[in-house]
This record gives C-alpha cells, sequence and structure tokens, in this order.
C-alpha cells in the first residue's frame, strides 16, 4: 500500500459518525489539492486495510454516493450514512453542509 494511501485511511477513520468529507477535502488536507481522483481510489482499496476504515464517510463534492458501487451491496453505503443519521434521498446526502467536516478546519492544516 501506498505511502498515499495510508495517509488518506489515517484522515479517515477522524471522521466522527454522522459527519463526512469529500475526496477533495481529504486532498486538499494533505497537500495534494489535484488529487481527489486518487483519494477515490484509496477509499475503492480500503477494504483491504487491516483496519477499519470508513469509507461510506466519503463523498463527492456535491453530497453524492459516487462511491456507492464499491461497497457489497448497492444500498449499502447509503445503510451506514442512515444508520449514523444522515438522510440520504436519490444517492445524494440531504442537508450535505450541515453534515460536512472539513479536515482542513477540524483538524489544522499541517
Amino acid at each position: 500500500m501506498s505511502d498515499f494511501f495510508s495517509k488518506v485511511y489515517e484522515v479517515v477513520k477522524l471522521i466522527p459518525p454522522g459527519r463526512v468529507t469529500s475526496y477533495g477535502a481529504i486532498a486538499i488536507y494533505l497537500g495534494t489539492a489535484g488529487s481527489a481522483r486518487m483519494v477515490g481510489w484509496a477509499m475503492n482499496a480500503s477494504h483491504s486495510h487491516p483496519e477499519f476504515v470508513p469509507a461510506h464517510r466519503v463523498v463527492n463534492r456535491n453530497g453524492l454516493l459516487t462511491g456507492k458501487h464499491h461497497f457489497d451491496t448497492p444500498n449499502a453505503m447509503k445503510e451506514l450514512l442512515e444508520n449514523e443519521g444522515i438522510k440520504v434521498k436519490n444517492d445524494q446526502i440531504v442537508n450535505f453542509k450541515k453534515h460536512f467536516w472539513d479536515p482542513a478546519k477540524e483538524l489544522g492544516m499541517d
């Protein structure tokens, strides 16, 4: 596993239940602003990480569940979010701004 993926997983593990962030917000926090797609690749591979990575809490910049196809079932991502109190309608988080967790603000920029 790459060092970049490890850094992504460490950030994702800090997202509190009931909150979500975006691929781009993680990339910005890590100092690699143009690498949102690589964050997505890390999320797709997160199931092989030895520790639990709450990949369901990472969505696209509009709150869409773009990674849902990488879960065991098509509705698993939605169900995990709803179990944490986040409403999802048409594969998009309702009131996305309310639930958004920005690692740059919450953790401070390194």
